[in-house]
Parts: structure tokens; sequence; C-alpha cells
């Protein structure tokens, strides 16, 4: 991931230690390059001390912003004292940006209430806040209301700020591929382009028969086919039972799909795997699939886009790979813990154990040599995050719903990949999937951040998220 730029705004206000703010300018940016973030703010030859705190110093910071408005992800607003709320507003406001926005407040120290030496950012982000609102600009508070910038805590919120950058950057200008037709059965993975279109994420489809057509064009001998069959190889474990022909087929799926990724700048996809797959390739395309996802193209199967939007907001949140599983077993008579399950198509660095072989479901109903490619093994233990997304078309709306759980070192030996996954109270979260009708797919990610998620699709992208085990936000969500 790249370095993040953030605008910077140093709020003063004329009544106040005018010193507390130009310092609280130079230790801000000094910070802010320790922690490896650039910056754009105003200089001391732009405004005085190079902080905001008239409408024409609003003019200045908004026309700076607009300048290099391509390279900054969001606005970190900082009051070293009690600052002037309508400069701070108007700078955000002329600027045009929409990225989020983070309001930091100083603290005071006992002792230090002089008319020299006290901030009032406590009372000051109140009025920042409110302007804010009555601007109809959207803005994130943190968890500690005033904050010294060299605590652990700041520079903590900090990068989960950046963090929420990232993924309403990322996904505000997301291009989600869809190879292939729903499968027949398979009304569960319906969904709206519309919508996802009015959030800036943009659909790009792509024909089976046209995907299908260019592979068989490929020659076996061709230096991407022999290239990828190489890197498949060397990515699976033990492919000696899998015939050389399914290879051989998966990676010239491998080249087309790179191919079409690179050409429309797609970020994560969804395919019809099963049955058109067999029937037309003799292949499942699953290893190709799981190793674009290590290689972090998240890959979705049976055509699920949302399963594709959901992997790779994980993605962008936590720095990792992502999955999709199957809400699939309860796990014996414990409440708390269910088994997930795909056939599966699962990064290989989401497993302790692996192997690579056939779809022991799919031999049912097709010929047993076109059933291979698929990899096996156990999820390895630790904590996760994942995540669900769907359309409410009826309301015009997205919605979604998310959690942190832990996979643990419990086995449900069956073919495909599998995980025993706890988390607190799990039947309420069922219930809240089958009252609400959400798909039977969620996204998997062992870099939780959804947290992260959450900030930026509520407050920012305006989808209603649940957040299973969250923090509560009844005070802010319901009153």
């Amino acid at each position: 991931m790249g370095r993040a730029t953030l605008g910077l705004i140093v709020a003063n206000r004329d009544v106040f230690p005018a010193e507390l703010a130009k310092k609280g300018r130079e230790e801000m940016v000094a910070l802010l390059a320790k922690e490896g973030i650039d910056c754009v703010v105003l200089g001391p030859k732009d405004t005085t001390d190079g902080v905001v705190m008239t409408w024409k110093d609003a003019e200045k910071c908004a026309k700076l912003f607009r300048d290099n408005a391509a390279k900054i992800d969001g606005i970190l607003v900082t009051l070293p004292n009690f600052g002037d709320e309508r400069a701070v507003a108007d700078s955000v406001k002329l600027s045009g940006l929409t990225v989020p926005v983070f309001v930091h407040a100083w603290p005071d120290k006992v002792g230090e209430f002089s008319v020299e030496h006290r901030r009032d950012s406590f009372c000051g982000k109140l009025s920042i806040c409110n302007n804010f609102s009555q601007y109809g600009i959207r803005y994130s508070i943190g968890s500690a209301y005033v904050v010294s910038p060299y605590s652990d805590e700041f520079k903590k919120e900090l990068h989960w700020f950046v963090d929420v950058c990232r993924v309403v950057r990322g996904m505000k200008g997301a291009r989600i591929g869809s190879i292939g037709e729903r499968t027949t059965p398979f009304k569960t993975v319906r969904y709206s382009e519309k919508l996802l279109e009015a959030s800036g994420i943009s659909v790009e489809s792509k024909s089976l028969v046209e995907t299908v057509d260019e592979i068989n064009a490929l020659s076996d001998t061709d230096p991407k086919v022999e290239a990828k069959l190489k890197k498949l190889t060397g990515y699976l474990p033990d492919t000696r039972d899998i015939p050389g022909k399914a290879m051989k087929t998966t990676a010239k799926l491998g080249v087309v799909l790179e191919n079409w990724v690179q050409e429309y700048h797609i970020n994560s996809y969804a395919i019809q795997c099963w049955s058109a797959m067999q029937g037309a390739l003799k292949i499942f395309p699953c290893s190709i699939m799981s190793m674009m996802s290590d290689d972090m193209f998240p890959s979705a199967c049976e055509v699920d886009v949302m399963g594709a939007v959901a992997m790779y907001a994980l993605q962008l949140a936590g720095g990792g790979a992502s999955a999709l599983f199957d809400w699939n077993n309860n796990y014996g008579d414990d409440p708390d813990k269910c088994v997930l399950f795909h056939c599966s198509n699962t990064a290989l660095s989401f497993m302790k154990e692996a192997k690579t072989g056939l779809n022991a479901m799919a031999v049912k109903g097709n010929p047993h040599d076109s059933c291979f490619c698929t990899l096996h093994g156990t999820l390895k233990p630790g904590p996760v995050g994942w995540a669900r997304f769907s359309t409410d078309d009826e309301k015009g709306r997205i919605v979604g719903c998310i959690g942190d759980g832990e996979i643990t070192n419990d086995n449900a030996s069956t073919f495909g990949t599998t995980g025993v996954l706890k988390m607190p109270h799990t039947q309420k979260l069922m219930y809240f999937l089958a009252a609400n009708g959400f798909e039977h797919h969620m996204a998997l990610n062992y870099s939780p951040r959804t947290d992260v998620l959450y900030e930026a699709f509520h407050k920012y992208m305006g989808w209603k998220i649940y957040h299973h085990n969250g923090e509560d936000r009844s005070l802010v969500e319901n009153w």
C-alpha cells in the first residue's frame, strides 16, 4: 500500500494564543511525516503562521486542496486552540472535496488555564462539528474526544483514519468484474448494478462464451501459458494426481483473466464456475482463483458480485487476501460456533494444510475428469473479520453486516475447505441474517478491521451496516 496524503487544516481563533496554533502546526506536520503520512498544508507565506482563521484563509486553503485533489485521501483538522469554526468549515466546503474528515482536538493541562496557555479545543471541537453538520460535511471524531498528538492512542486513531480513507477511496472508484451469467438456481446472488454505480462502484461484465473462446484460442506453447502453468504448479500443493490437460486449461484461464483484469483495471471479480465450466472447459476454476486472491485480486465464485465487493473491501481495510465462504453448518451443540465451507477457491495463505484435488460433490452429476483443480484443506486458527453486502432494491439502498471472530483449531472433516468460526452471539447473528434476507455467502479476512469498514461504509458511503458485536453506537444511530 502506498503512502497516504492528508489535507491538513490547522485552526486558530484570534482571541486565543496564536503561539499554540503556530507551534501546533509545526508539530503536527513533523508527526505526520514521522508516521509515514504526506500532507498538503498551507505555509507561513500563505497565511499567518500557515493556519486557518479567516474567510481569506479558507479561500486559500480550499484552493490548495483543489489543486491537490487527486492525491488527497482525507482531511485532518487539528485544533491547537479553539479554532475558528467558520473558517474550517468553509475551507472544506469551498474545496469541493468529499473525502473523509477527521476532527482532532488538543487537550488542556490542569494548572495551565491562564489566558496565555488555555486551548479550549474541548469546546472548539463541538463548534467545528456543529458547522460541519450544518454544511452536510461528514466527519469522524475518534474514540478519545481530546488527545495528545504524541500519545499512542492518537497514533492508533490516525492510522485508523488513514485506513478509512483508503477504503473509501478504493471503493468509490472500484471496478468489479462479472464473468458469465448467474447460475440458474442461484437467485441468492442477484443484485443491482445501478445501486452500486450510485456508490461509485462500476461493474464490468464479460461473457463466459467469450472467455472460453479466448482460452481455446491460446496455444499450449504460448509463452504466457507456459509461464502461468509454471507459477500455478509452484503455487499449488502436490498436483501429481491432477490431469495435465486440466492444469494447462487452468493456466490458460489464468492468462485470459489476467489480460482482462489489466485491460479493464478490475479490482475484484466474480465468475460463473459450476456447472458451465465443467461442460465447456472440463475444469473447476478454483485453483487459479485461489492464486489470484493471494496475488491481491479477490476472486469470488458463483457470480457473487456482492461477495467480490466484500472481499475487496476487507482487503482494502486490512491489507491481506480475502476469501468467500458459506455459512454452512452448526458445530455440535456449541451455540457460538459454526462451520464455514467452500469447495474451494480459498487462498492458500488461509490454510494450515491443503491439497489439490477434485470436487467430490460435482462428481455426482459430471464426468470425473471435469471436476479437478479444486483445493481442499483446513483454515488456520486466528482472529478474522468477515463481511457481507447486499443491494436492497426495494428500498433503493445497499446494506451489509460485518463482524469479528476467531477460527479455532476444531476440525470439520469433509471435502473442500472448512474452518470452525467462533464468535459471541452467533445465534443472534444467524437470526439477523435470516430475518433480513441476507445471502448465505460471507467474505473472510485474517486482518480484521471491521471497525474501519463500519466507519467507511456507514458514514462515508451511506450504506446501512450492522456491526455484529461491534461498539455500541445506539447513542449515535438511534437517538
